[in-house]
């Protein structure tokens, strides 16, 4: 059963944020999250990190547009996922506009794995003939790679923002706001928001050279950030205040319609209505959209469908995508299903060992390869372990995902076991939350055991129950539309979690619609366990999705609020993130 506690903030941010006029509701969900002051909150672009600050932008903007003055022939390589898939079409949208001959190349995950590898580098010099290579997304690790790119006669430009290794490769420049002496406070910018910054940069050292003339307009390069947004919230990561100005800023420009042809598109395929779009829509219908072609075939797919501004073309991809998805979620079901039955069958015959144990590791001989890390996220939140999935790779290797949970960093999980035994990891790399590795098939149980080994080393038991963070029990006179609004307002997401709240409820009501989902009408207890004088009840409309069992009279519950729109009429909405009977021994959550 997962524990459920309210989130602690400051005192003083609480006090000071009341005091700018703040809704008491309000303050202590900002404060909760490590605003202070209420400047933190606004989203004008002129509150952005300046670019300066990113070591070495200075440099490489000169390059660049050295190479676009001399003609020179550039090439993006990408990576294969949405933040990959976004950041090359920032960079080849914005640099055609600066006039740059440039064109693009993403691996296929399935023939040459991620990042600048030699084999990547050996097709791009064959099959592109690149003066320059741009890596977005990616790069940071490939020192192989890039030795590989100057012993051809190729200059590589990197940007990226993955933890670096021991060693940086020996590119005619880098950035990364994680590199060694960078100072750049946002150290949690994706790598669309890194080549942004670097259009940025690019814009200004060009128009310090006036090159912008009627031939080569100056862009507003804030007509990007739609991309940026998608890319930024699709990776998942932590939304600090910088990131939450690009992602609000590219909403507000999806909700105006001004958006490129491609994410309208994607839009249009998920049934989304543009002015309606938050970043729910972005993190679970047009991010999963664009994946599936990096997961299931190749994501050049998805970056046409970015950098093309016709409608026409860019509907067509996005209905191939949208295939591409639905044949992943079918891939995926079936995978899990396997895995569930592994599971089930492992507790069947070990019993307590299982559930004692600290990790899950799963391999399937018929697992696809591109589905590994969905299911790897599924099984961890199932059973809040770290997982890894390995499916067939090359010739007598298995490659694995990971997904973890807090506490658990497991990029150096897999560095101790390496450590531990240094022959049997062929590669790893990755970070705290997710990672991936390639093993020989017969180091399977090896693997699992000393992978369990590390977990027990780095782990306590106490990190095995899943926590459920919510800003605590709202007031009757808090409880509306208003409020309501207001958090739809803001951009919430990763290290900025939406606002959840918990209290005690009586089901009034409970139904079934669209055959797997619950509809309810709940009244809220008092501390007591009662319902209010009857008169004064109020009933409360809810939504649990893809759940239809019936639910106890009494439960508790964790839920956020939603604005409800059903035939043309808005509600207040419940939406139910958990749930659990009444345990009547306690009296409080």
């Amino acid at each position: 059963m997962p524990k459920i506690i309210t989130r602690q903030f400051e005192t003083q941010a609480f006090s000071t944020l009341s005091e700018s006029g703040m809704p008491p509701v309000l303050a202590r969900i900002y404060a909760a999250r490590g605003i202070a002051h209420s400047e933190q909150l606004e989203t004008e672009l002129a509150r952005l990190i300046p670019f300066n600050q990113l070591k070495s932008i200075g440099l490489m903007a000169g390059f660049l547009a050295d190479a676009i003055a001399a003609k020179k022939r550039l090439l993006i390589v990408a990576d294969y996922d949405s933040d990959g898939a976004t950041a090359c079409a920032v960079g080849i949208r914005i640099l055609r506009k600066f006039g740059a001959i440039v064109d693009y190349l993403v691996p296929n995950r399935f023939e040459y794995g991620y990042g600048l590898t030699p084999e990547i580098v050996q097709l791009a010099h064959s099959a592109k003939q690149p003066d320059i290579l741009i890596t977005v997304d990616n790069g940071i690790a490939s020192v192989e790679g890039v030795a590989t790119a100057n012993l051809l006669g190729m200059q590589v430009l990197i940007t990226d923002h993955h933890l670096p290794g021991d060693e940086l490769p020996d590119a005619l420049a880098i950035i990364n706001p994680n590199q060694p002496d960078c100072p750049f406070p946002s150290k949690s910018i994706a790598g669309v928001g890194v080549i942004f910054y670097l259009m940025l940069a690019l814009r200004a050292e060009m128009r310090q050279r006036g090159v912008f003339t009627e031939k080569i307009k100056e862009p507003n390069l804030a007509n990007f950030l739609d991309l940026v947004a998608l890319g930024t919230v699709a990776d998942v990561v932590k939304l600090d205040s910088n990131n939450r100005i690009l992602v609000k800023q590219g909403l507000q420009r999806i909700r105006k319609g001004r958006a490129c042809a491609g994410i309208n598109a994607l839009l249009q395929v998920a049934r989304r209505d543009c002015q309606q779009v938050s970043t729910y829509e972005m993190g679970f219908m047009l991010g999963p959209r664009l994946n599936a072609a990096g997961r299931l075939d190749d994501m050049s797919l998805g970056i046409e469908c970015l950098i093309t501004d016709s409608d026409e073309y860019a509907l067509e991809i996005a209905q191939q995508l949208d295939a591409l998805n639905r044949q992943r979620r079918e891939i995926e079901s079936t995978m899990q299903d396997s895995a569930l039955r592994m599971l089930q069958q492992t507790i069947e015959t070990q019993g307590e060992r299982l559930t004692a144990s600290y990790s899950v590791c799963l391999f399937d001989q018929e697992w696809h390869q591109g589905v590994i890390g969905i299911l790897a996220s599924r099984i961890k939140d199932q059973y809040h372990r770290p997982v890894i999935i390995f499916a067939p790779g090359n010739e007598g290797e298995i490659k694995g995902s990971g997904r973890s949970i807090p506490g658990f960093h497991l990029r150096d999980a897999l560095d101790l076991v390496a450590k531990r035994h240094p022959e049997l990891i062929l590669k790893f790399g990755g970070h705290a939350a997710a990672a991936g590795l390639t093993i020989c098939v017969e180091n399977f149980e090896l693997f699992c055991t000393a992978f369990e080994q590390a977990a027990q080393t780095l782990l306590t038991p106490a990190d095995l129950t899943r926590v459920i963070e919510t800003d605590g029990e709202l007031e009757p006179s808090e409880i509306n539309m208003q409020l309501a609004e207001m958090l739809s307002q803001q951009v919430w997401g990763q290290g900025f979690p939406q606002p959840a709240f918990n209290a005690r409820f009586y089901v009034e009501n409970q139904r079934v619609v669209g055959e797997k989902h619950l509809k309810l009408k709940l009244i809220k207890l008092d501390s007591g366990d009662k319902k209010n004088n009857q008169q004064s009840d109020i009933i409360y409309d809810a939504i649990l999705f893809f759940y239809n069992d019936p639910l106890p009279d009494i439960i508790d519950a964790v839920y956020r609020l939603q604005i409800n729109e059903f035939n043309g009429r808005t509600t207040l909405q419940f939406l139910l993130d958990h749930w659990s009977p009444l345990d009547n021994s306690e009296n409080t959550i």
